[in-house]
């Protein structure tokens, strides 16, 4: 029986995927990289940096650095000031927090996280928030959702994971928990095919829950 579920952040609670994406085009450019997004989709499934793309035709770590910080700049602009709601997620979280202990595992900086939820009420139904930093490597690798069952001391087999992207279902598979696949536009086309289930929306989740 499940009892827990984790979530992902970016692209399942919040729309903010297709903002990092164009906010590191834009500070990656000037590196001679014309990041198009069908590369950084595959970068990303497998756990590699679109900065690695600049190192290969000899940008230097100063040069990253100084770029990365960039990119950390328009994008903390873009979460000021873009709509990154997904209709039916507080609905959603009320309803299944009744039956389920919830937390987020992110990949997400916690300055991010914490400028994204600053006037929202959505970490209000988890038990606790991970970040990146808080757990050894990030996804595809299994350690956030190894965190995540250790924190809650529950078993992977008590657990769902509720995922969007080939990264994130990878580290929950590689954890040995069922994983949930809500449809997001931004990462179609990447191999979602090892998900346990798969959803159009959110507000589709406590239907199918109702018999897991």
């Amino acid at each position: 029986m499940k009892t827990t579920i984790l979530w992902d952040h970016d692209g399942v609670l919040v729309d903010t995927e297709p903002w990092y994406f164009a906010a590191t085009q834009s500070a990656i450019k000037p590196l001679g990289v014309d990041l198009e997004q069908a590369a950084y989709l595959a970068d990303m499934a497998h756990g590699k940096s679109a900065w690695e793309r600049a190192k290969a035709i000899g940008a230097s770590d100063q040069d990253v650095a100084l770029h990365k910080a960039r990119r950390d700049e328009l994008y903390r602009q873009y979460l000021r000031t873009e709509d990154i709601e997904i209709e039916g997620v507080l609905k959603t979280l009320a309803t299944l927090a009744q039956s389920f202990q919830m937390a987020i595992i992110t990949t997400s900086k916690r300055i991010d996280f914490e400028l994204i939820h600053a006037e929202r009420q959505i970490v209000d139904h988890m038990s606790f928030v991970l970040c990146s930093g808080d757990y050894p490597r990030s996804k595809p690798h299994p350690d956030p959702y190894l965190a995540g069952l250790e924190r809650f001391a529950v078993s992977a087999e008590e657990t769902l994971v509720v995922e969007d992207s080939e990264r994130g279902l990878t580290a929950a598979v590689a954890a040995g928990i069922d994983c949930v696949v809500v449809a997001n536009a931004f990462v179609r086309g990447q191999d979602l095919s090892k998900a346990s289930y798969f959803v159009d929306s959110i507000g589709e989740l406590p239907e199918l829950l109702k018999g897991l």
